[in-house]
């Protein structure tokens, strides 16, 4: 385990982690810390654990946020999977019938050639 201080609202954190994670973790405490002091800065002192537990739920609303984009994504993604295999299934399906004409014509023009030939 790996130890690493983080600073929130001017006040140095100790935090244990897994070996190197170190920079993920700081990076993590910097982001809250934004929230936190964005906080501070519009409502001035209202206690650590109040300007905490706000930061958390701003926090928690982004990442409700992110999810519900994620979970919009994915079913648009979905969507374009599924219509991408319309589109190839119908594609296949042209293949197969422009293969069956080409036979059909390939066949007529021999037996144009033979009754030519033959005469």
């Amino acid at each position: 385990m790996s130890q690493v201080t983080v600073n929130i609202d001017g006040k140095a954190y100790r935090m244990a982690c897994e070996e190197g994670q170190e920079e993920h973790l700081t990076t993590l405490a910097t982001r809250f810390d934004r929230y936190v002091s964005h906080l501070k800065h519009q409502f001035g002192e209202i206690g650590d654990l109040r300007l905490t537990v706000m930061s958390a739920i701003m926090v928690m609303d982004e990442l409700s946020e992110n999810e519900r984009t994620i979970q919009s994504l994915r079913g648009e993604l979905e969507t374009l999977r599924k219509t991408r295999d319309a589109a190839l299934a119908r594609s296949e399906t042209a293949d197969h019938q422009l293969a069956l004409a080409l036979n059909e014509v390939t066949d007529h023009v021999e037996k144009l050639s033979e009754r030519l030939t033959a005469r």
